[in-house]
């Protein structure tokens, strides 16, 4: 499952550990430097991490000092990606207890001492804040892991810090500036400096994409998993709503809330998705790039937006498939319900008003917020530093949200519900015979833009429709535009997540589509190519 270039790393680490033993048995020091560097690292994925620890030819601990170098001169100088927003202090001792199992041949599961970033709305036990990047949260170190993190952990695998995100999982301004909080500042590309990092796992996908760490875990509510992930060119999977719990998660709205895995690679998402669900599934074990031959497949030609370089990105994209064998059937056409978006609106802040109180009422650590009317207040009181770029004006809406037990409430989450699953994918699934469907996963990145927020151009995926039905969403490199990356969406029914990351996996393999960051400052006019 490795490519040329990863698969090189390994056999180049492997020799490495051969020569120490050599030098060792002949009763020679060897050198004192790490055996491995920083190329090394960046050319890893978390499949190649797995396999470098299982045969030796690296340390946890080695890992751990390599990652940490890495966010030194990546994160914190350098690019300055902001991407990090904390470090686990205790990481290295994690690191040395792996070392031990695995000398002593006591391994939890292929992921010990695996380091693994998490975003900042995920609590760990860790002695670490979870902020949401609000410093409203500063200080809310609840000494308690999240079901998903106590899963990890008990496979062994290690915290190594929490990633940047936007802010309040980017559900406080519709006028918010994607990747920006208050505690950690604003998370850059590391493709194309000046673009978007997309929202709100920005970190996460930004700190796997620059490899400063195996792996990292990201959450969506709608996109924040698949934006981010297909704009920083690496591997995000949206799993199916319920498949990991979301307990000890800062919440936006129960029915659509889910954590996900970002990693390099197709098998690296199923790997660490094992890990999330303790190994109950399979997936990694599960993947199977043949299930594409003979496969039909609905392409959501209505998804496309009107840039005509992210169109012949995805024909190209459609290609791989049909010469895996895949058989495609052109959707042209799709309609929501008319009511659909204000339906939406009122479930997010009714669960929203409900849940974040509940949230913020039960940490047992010392926070200044214990509902969100207090939340609007601390921000108005703090405004110089929380609202320095953008205001609050979904949280003061959702003050005057609907109850979860009112019929409004019911109404708009039925709406929103048929029109995404009976009305939506399943629709679509039925009613053209197909097994899976593909769109573009969003459009092309634009730059950042302080000034006046978000400004993202004509939408493109039709990723929203997962998000809100809770089926499942990956997304996969499919190639990139003067460098700034795009993905392909994979979707299907309820469940389907095996079937996803398998067809992914045969794509991967076909479009070998996935590059290492440069951190090119801009596209420049010099770099675009004609257009036929």
């Amino acid at each position: 499952m490795h490519n040329t270039q990863s698969s090189s790393v390994i056999a180049k680490l492997i020799s490495i550990l051969l020569l120490v033993g050599a030098l060792t048995a002949c009763g020679e020091e060897p050198q004192s430097e790490s055996i491995i560097s920083d190329a090394d690292v960046v050319g890893m994925t978390l499949e190649d991490v797995v396999t470098a620890l299982e045969t030796g030819a690296l340390s946890s601990a080695a890992l751990v000092e390599s990652y940490l170098a890495r966010i030194e001169s990546v994160d914190r100088r350098g690019p300055t990606l902001n991407a990090v927003i904390a470090i686990n202090p205790d990481a290295m001792a994690r690191a040395a207890e792996s070392d031990a199992r695995r000398a002593a041949g006591n391994a939890k599961s292929r992921l010990d001492g695996v380091p693994v970033l998490l975003k900042d709305n995920i609590e760990s036990l860790d002695p670490m804040a979870t902020t949401a990047g609000s410093t409203a949260l500063i200080d809310n170190v609840t000494g308690r892991d999240s079901p998903l993190v106590a899963s990890l952990r008990s496979s062994g695998a290690i915290v190594l810090g929490k990633t940047n995100l936007s802010q309040w999982a980017n559900y406080r301004s519709t006028k918010s500036v994607s990747g920006w909080s208050s505690v950690g500042g604003l998370v850059k590309n590391p493709h194309v400096l000046d673009r978007q990092a997309c929202g709100s796992s920005s970190g996460s996908a930004s700190a796997t994409a620059a490899s400063l760490a195996a792996a990292s875990v990201g959450t969506e509510t709608n996109g924040s998993i698949i934006c981010p992930s297909q704009v920083n060119g690496v591997v995000g999977l949206k799993p199916t709503h319920g498949l990991l719990s979301i307990e000890h998660i800062v919440p936006i709205a129960a029915t659509q809330d889910t954590a996900g895995p970002i990693t390099k690679s197709v098998a690296g998402a199923a790997l660490l998705l094992d890990g999330m669900t303790s190994w109950d599934y399979g997936f990694f074990d599960g993947l199977d790039a043949n299930v594409v031959k003979g496969m039909r497949v609905g392409v959501m030609n209505f998804s496309l937006n009107d840039n005509p370089r992210l169109t012949s990105a995805f024909e190209e994209a459609l290609g791989a498939l049909e010469g895996l064998g895949a058989e495609l059937v052109s959707i042209d056409e799709f309609a929501r319900d008319d009511g659909f978006w204000q339906s939406s609106d009122i479930v997010m802040k009714a669960e929203f008003n409900t849940y974040m109180t509940e949230y913020l009422a039960s940490s047992p650590a010392d926070i200044p917020v214990r509902s969100l009317a207090e939340l609007v207040e601390f921000n108005q009181a703090q405004a110089s530093v929380e609202q320095a770029i953008f205001d609050q004006d979904i949280f003061v809406s959702a003050l005057e949200a609907t109850s979860l037990d009112s019929e409004s409430y019911q109404r708009a989450l039925s709406v929103v519900k048929a029109a995404t699953r009976e009305n939506g994918i399943d629709l679509l699934l039925s009613q053209y015979d197909v097994d899976i469907l593909v769109g573009p996963s969003g459009p092309v990145s634009p730059r950042v833009d302080v000034v006046n927020g978000d400004v993202w151009p004509a939408w493109a995926g039709a990723g929203s429709l997962a998000a809100v039905s809770g089926y499942p969403n990956l997304t996969v490199p499919m190639g990139d535009i003067a460098g700034v990356p795009v993905g392909i969406s994979f979707m299907s029914g309820n469940g389907t997540d095996q079937l996803l990351l398998s067809v992914g996996l045969a794509f991967e393999q076909a479009k070998q589509a996935s590059r290492s960051p440069t951190f090119k400052p801009t596209v420049s006019v010099d770099e675009m190519t004609f257009l036929d």
